[in-house]
């Protein structure tokens, strides 16, 4: 046995100091690596050392949960009976009392739609028909009118049902929109691009609460007398139209980030622009866009808290409507994290689903 061999098996016996490597190794190298980094982390826990504890004492050790209003007054911790007391009312508003049972089905059918569709294997022409048939059901259900159901005027749609109606039909309607208009843009037509431009620009350059108040207020003046057009549907209209001109002006950067010879083998291989399209630029330049897509779409989520300006009864309006009763005045900070959750609930499902549907597609391709 040489020198080198001798020093390589000392060396593989040799083992690093316990400083630096495990829990010890990772401290010292992300939390105490320099004076300026131990300070920033003495101060960080010093901070949550004096703000964590109060916190969990209100929210949990003095929190009451079944306590009536004049109780929780009386308490100096949360009182989450405001939410428990009311709950009902919260996620249905006024929907017919002994009928809520209706917008719960149609709600954990459309839950079990979306967990279902989350695997790529199952998309397909099937799924799609599936999708169309559950939506059919979701609307009799809510509404009624049909096999035997109480009918209920869309003027008591309400809480969390009303929320996920804006926010799952809209998102759907509105992404097909802004793949069209980003087309229309790219268009060589040149009236077809001119009028594009016009209305994602013109779309764009307005706040959406503007488009809310529109359809609302203004759109109805222009109708005959006599033909009036539910409130529900057009604030649906005006998310639609706005959270499709940002999908638009997104779609159309995936599409100048395609190279030319994308188009020259398309046409080479004798495709139309339709299957062009749809076989060989949308997928990639779909693929591209994905994250700001995603942002998009969280964003014009949590924008669907707007229509309580127009006084329609979302989740938000019927939080406001229970924090108006006396008995639960002074108890807005329980009711906003409550819905505060459920926001994040679904804007952090959205933006999981990207990363995993991100990392799917960066396998296969």
């Amino acid at each position: 046995m040489n020198r080198t061999t001798i020093r390589q098996a000392a060396s593989e016996g040799v083992k690093p100091p316990v400083t630096s490597v495990g829990v010890i190794g990772w401290i010292k190298e992300n939390l105490f690596k320099g004076w300026f980094n131990s300070l920033l982390t003495i101060v960080t826990v010093y901070f949550l050392y004096q703000v964590i504890p109060p916190l969990a004492k209100w929210m949990f050790i003095d929190s009451l949960w079944t306590a009536t209003g004049q109780e929780c007054h009386k308490s100096a911790g949360a009182c989450w009976s405001v939410i428990t007391s009311n709950i009902r009312f919260i996620i249905f508003g006024f929907y017919t009392y002994d009928q809520q049972w209706r917008p719960l089905i149609a709600m954990l059918l459309l839950f079990g739609l979306l967990f279902y569709s989350r695997n790529r294997n199952h998309w397909n022409k099937y799924l799609g028909y599936t999708w169309i048939a559950g939506l059919f059901a979701m609307g009799i259900l809510v509404s009624g009118g049909l096999f035997g159901l109480e009918h209920v005027e869309s003027t008591k749609w309400g809480g969390l049902p009303l929320t996920l109606i804006l926010s799952i039909f809209g998102l759907t309607a509105a992404y097909p929109l802004g793949v069209i208009l980003a087309l229309g843009r790219q268009s060589k037509m040149r009236a077809v691009k001119v009028l594009c431009v016009i209305y994602i620009e013109l779309i764009r350059g307005v706040p959406l609460i503007s488009l809310l108040f529109m359809g609302s207020i203004i759109f109805p003046l222009f109708l005959p007398e006599g033909i009036t057009i539910d409130k529900i549907l057009r604030a649906q209209a005006a998310i639609i139209l706005f959270t499709a001109a940002y999908i638009a002006e997104v779609v159309r950067g995936g599409l100048q980030g395609m190279s030319r010879g994308q188009y020259e083998a398309a046409q080479s291989l004798g495709l139309n622009y339709f299957l062009t399209m749809r076989l060989i630029i949308l997928p990639q330049a779909l693929k591209i866009v994905i994250p700001p897509t995603v942002s998009i779409l969280i964003s014009a989520f949590k924008d669907t808290s707007l229509v309580v300006i127009i006084a329609l009864f979302d989740l938000l309006k019927t939080t406001q409507t229970v924090l108006s009763n006396p008995d639960w005045m002074g108890f807005s900070r329980e009711a906003y994290i409550f819905i505060a959750l459920l926001y994040f609930l679904g804007c952090f499902s959205m933006a999981n689903y990207s990363r995993k549907l991100e990392r799917e597609l960066h396998r296969e391709g």
